[in-house]
């Protein structure tokens, strides 16, 4: 375990290193983005790890695994993201458990965030699913669905919406993740301006182990990387 815990050390200050590069050829400081690490297909030894090389911030796709997770690693320093599909009838179990959500894709889902979360001292921190590739196989609400919810959104009164979050193109390699990627970083800031009180589109969680400086570049301020990390330990 020793020698997984020293590789997966390298792996993250590589991995550190290569997102201050991102930042700095966007103009940005490495301190302007968080790594969010996907501990999805990992043990939790190796989350351990993981956090001993100072990753604290990790993310989970399923609810039922972060679930398990969040309670064999309870002794841990770990804000947990859950990054994939929620279904409302899990919304209740996984809201103690997690710093944010960044997956949430319809206006269903975020009334029953709200309701979960009203004995909460304060909103839920919560990023909103954009399908900006158009892929029929992606959870996200369409581009053009994003403003008229703006205006829906002050009627949720324990939610807070603090930004944006896509997932790039299957296919079409570096040049469809960056259009991706660019499109969501477009809808953001067009959209800023018009956030009622409440709304804030600071954050743009975007990129993973394969096009996360990519992301970084086309305005990024949250990286969900997971295999890259990992990379000759599992």
């Amino acid at each position: 375990m020793a020698d997984i815990a020293a590789r997966i050390a390298e792996n993250v200050a590589h991995i550190r290193g290569r997102i201050a590069d991102a930042a700095a050829r966007s103009g940005r400081a490495a301190s302007d983005i968080t790594l969010v690490a996907v501990t999805k297909y990992v043990s939790a030894a190796e989350v351990r790890a993981l956090v001993a090389a100072g990753c604290r911030e990790l993310g989970e796709s399923r609810p039922q695994q972060l679930w398990e997770k969040a309670a064999e690693l309870a002794d841990l320093p770990i804000q947990w993201h859950l990054i994939g599909h929620l279904q409302r009838n899990k919304v209740r179990r996984t809201l103690p458990l997690v710093a944010m959500i960044h997956s949430v894709d319809s206006p269903r889902l975020l009334a029953a965030i709200d309701a979960d979360a009203g004995e909460s001292p304060r909103p839920f921190p919560v990023l909103l699913e954009v399908n900006t590739s158009g892929e029929t196989a992606k959870h996200g609400l369409q581009p053009g669905e994003v403003e008229p919810l703006l205006t829906e959104l002050p009627r949720y009164r324990h939610v807070a919406v603090r930004g944006l979050m896509c997932m790039a193109s299957l296919e079409g390699g570096p040049d469809a993740a960056r259009r991706d990627f660019a499109a969501l970083r477009q809808l953001r800031d067009r959209l800023r301006g018009r956030c009622p009180p409440g709304v804030a589109l600071d954050e743009l969680s975007m990129g993973m182990s394969g096009d996360f400086e990519i992301a970084i570049e086309e305005g990024a301020t949250i990286v969900r990387v997971g295999s890259a990390l990992f990379e000759a330990v599992v």
